[in-house]
């Protein structure tokens, strides 16, 4: 990994402690994409009413052991999200729960109108399942790299939406969406990404994950982001700043109790995201704050503008995405504090 972002690999496997930020070590490297390949597999082991969809990327989507273990509940749609969002929504009508696999842009974008109207006006339970979301899609370039997706879907009323930050997470994620009734959106990624959450966590839809407890400034992340979070807050506190680090993985329904409890105790906050700046994770801890305790906040997301092609670490260090621009916005938001006071 690219010294910008700081993806520093430790090969020592260390069990997971949360609050303790000096304990959190990678485990591994694997992609979150394989994390949903793994977990759907085991959510059709666990029920056989999990079918899945593809629009003709079965193997980007890591869908091989689902396919072999359950051939009789894979559909391949070919290049037709529009139809596959259509037969997802009509398959719930018996009982099924599709999961519906394709890139985040093709996932979103292309399919907004069939997505609004067929399954989250009529609360159809489907899950929506999004694989190289963000910058870190990489040299696919612009066109591919959807950075709207999660303001898109979040609109939606009735919409889980879900943004896990590792393969272990992705994985729990995924298993776990299957016994929520309701349509999901859930988010992840292409590359290889440090792995460091427990292999064995319970997932929690709509509970925020405390990594690490601070009082002088609190970092929520979601997605690649938790991780270059994570490194960012180890430099804060060389620096003597404490920074709270919570990993927001659900983005909707939003863990607003825990946002409010850290926001009040650190007085200061940095959202961190790959996504556009306007409509994502920082404008969601936004609202909560403004409403209940409003604080400097300082965002480290892409500013209005579409990514291009090139290497994951090299568009996160472009873009503004990296450990160090995490640090500057949190000395600037402790400072902004300071400066209230």
């Amino acid at each position: 990994m690219a010294a910008g972002v700081g993806l520093c690999i430790n090969q020592r496997i260390i069990l997971f402690l949360p609050h303790m930020l000096q304990d959190i070590q990678v485990l591994n490297e694997k992609e979150t994409r394989a994390g949903f390949g793994e977990g759907v597999a085991e959510a059709g082991r666990r029920n056989p009413n999990v079918v899945t969809l593809t629009a003709d990327l079965a193997g980007s989507l890591k869908l091989n052991e689902f396919i072999k273990l359950f051939p009789e509940r894979f559909i391949q749609c070919g290049i037709a999200e529009a139809n596959m969002i259509g037969v997802a929504a009509g398959l719930t009508i018996g009982g099924k729960i599709p999961y519906t696999t394709t890139f985040a842009n093709f996932s979103t974008s292309r399919v907004y109108d069939q997505i609004r109207q067929s399954v989250a006006y009529s609360g159809k339970n489907v899950k929506i399942c999004a694989s190289h979301a963000g910058l870190t899609l990489g040299e696919d370039g612009a066109t591919h790299q959807v950075l709207e997706d999660i303001g898109m879907m979040k609109m939606l009323p009735g919409m889980t939406v879900i943004v896990p930050c590792d393969f272990n997470q992705t994985k729990a994620a995924t298993i776990a969406i299957a016994e929520h009734e309701g349509p999901v959106y859930l988010r992840f990624g292409r590359p290889k990404w440090p792995n460091f959450t427990a292999e064995d966590q319970k997932f929690e839809i709509g509970k925020a994950q405390i990594l690490a407890e601070g009082s002088d400034v609190s970092i929520f992340a979601c997605g690649h982001m938790v991780w270059i979070a994570v490194e960012a807050a180890k430099m804060l506190a060389e620096k003597g700043i404490s920074a709270e680090l919570i990993n927001i993985h659900t983005i909707k329904p939003l863990d607003e109790a825990a946002v409010i409890k850290s926001v009040k105790k650190t007085g200061c906050i940095v959202t961190a995201e790959e996504h556009q700046i306007n409509g994502g994770l920082g404008d969601s801890i936004a609202n909560v704050a403004g409403r209940d305790c409003p604080a400097p906040h300082e965002y480290v997301a892409v500013m209005d503008t579409f990514g291009e092609s090139g290497k994951p670490t090299q568009l996160l260090q472009k873009y503004g995405l990296t450990k160090e621009h995490i640090v500057e916005a949190a000395e600037k938001a402790v400072a902004r504090k300071k400066e209230n006071n």
